[in-house]
């Protein structure tokens, strides 16, 4: 055997030894250790067994099958095994994805949330379904149909507005034309005449007018000034009428205390009044009819009448 027969059955060996153990170590890693899991989708766009199932983007599993599910032809079983430790639970979704542009069509799954419940062996993974390329095409042709009528309309209106600008263009063509011309010129001179016969006017006008206000500003200041010096005086009246207000209200108060204080005495001495008034009756009454006892200390006896 020669050294390139020896050299190129030991590369094959090497590279048998090699695929063994790279497949080897793939089944270790997808077979005992998978759990099965299904899902539905109407569209499995071209979803094949062998494919790659992704949790949030993760290689975690392959697909197992894919076939028309028994209890509802319409929709496409997806069978799949994942690795035993893969987190899904209730919260996640299936749908189809891709592992990168120039890759086929592999299974996301997001990833859910970690407070829901997590999904048996066995169980089934809630779907989201992906557009089809169908679907897609029909809403892009849609869409352009809806591009064309909004061209149309658009163009329409932009032909409305090209014949509004050249209408425009011609009134202001007219407005500015030489007649007008001659007219604004006119007036601009008929301004300018009056403006200079009026000028000496509203000159003297202006001066009168800051004269004024010179002698009003001036005014403003000695009223200031007025006010400033009779405020002090003002103020102290204020003060002293107030604090003699205070000392006539605490008066009045000791005035009431003390007619409080003597109202029974009051009340007698209205009574002594009272009673000094009817004896001072009385006196004068007696005087009217006996006006000699003023004089005379004892009073006369009585006339005896004649027999």
């Amino acid at each position: 055997m020669t050294t390139e027969a020896k050299v190129g059955a030991f590369v094959l060996g090497c590279f048998s030894v090699l695929a063994f153990t790279v497949i080897y170590l793939i089944n270790a890693q997808l077979g005992g250790h998978t759990v099965p899991y299904r899902t539905y989708l109407r569209y499995a766009g071209g979803l094949e067994p062998g494919a790659s199932v992704l949790f949030g983007g993760i290689s975690v599993g392959k697909v197992t099958g894919v076939r028309p599910a028994t209890s509802d032809p319409t929709k496409i079983e997806i069978l799949l095994d994942v690795k035993q430790d893969t987190p899904l639970n209730e919260q996640s979704v299936a749908k189809l994805g891709l592992v990168s542009v120039m890759s086929g069509a592999a299974l996301s799954i997001t990833t859910g949330s970690n407070d829901a419940k997590r999904l048996l062996p066995g169980s089934v993974v809630p779907s989201q379904e992906a557009a089809s390329l169908d679907e897609i095409a029909g809403k892009m042709a849609v869409v352009a149909d809806n591009a064309n009528g909004l061209i149309t309309e658009a163009r329409g209106e932009l032909q409305g507005i090209s014949g509004d600008a050249h209408t425009l263009l011609a009134n202001l063509n007219t407005v500015t034309g030489t007649p007008n011309q001659k007219k604004i010129r006119a007036l601009l001179d008929n301004v300018n005449g009056m403006l200079a016969t009026e000028r000496p006017k509203i000159d003297r006008l202006t001066d009168r007018l800051n004269a004024l206000s010179q002698h009003a500003d001036e005014t403003v200041q000695n009223v200031n000034g007025t006010v400033n010096d009779v405020r002090e005086p003002i103020r102290e009246d204020l003060a002293q009428l107030q604090s003699t207000l205070l000392e006539t209200k605490q008066l009045l108060a000791d005035m009431q205390v003390l007619v409080r204080a003597n109202d029974y005495k009051i009340d007698d001495t209205i009574e002594n009044l009272r009673t000094a008034t009817e004896n001072l009756d009385e006196l004068t009454e007696s005087v009217k009819q006996r006006p000699w006892s003023l004089v005379r200390v004892k009073q006369p006896e009585d006339r005896k009448v004649p027999k």
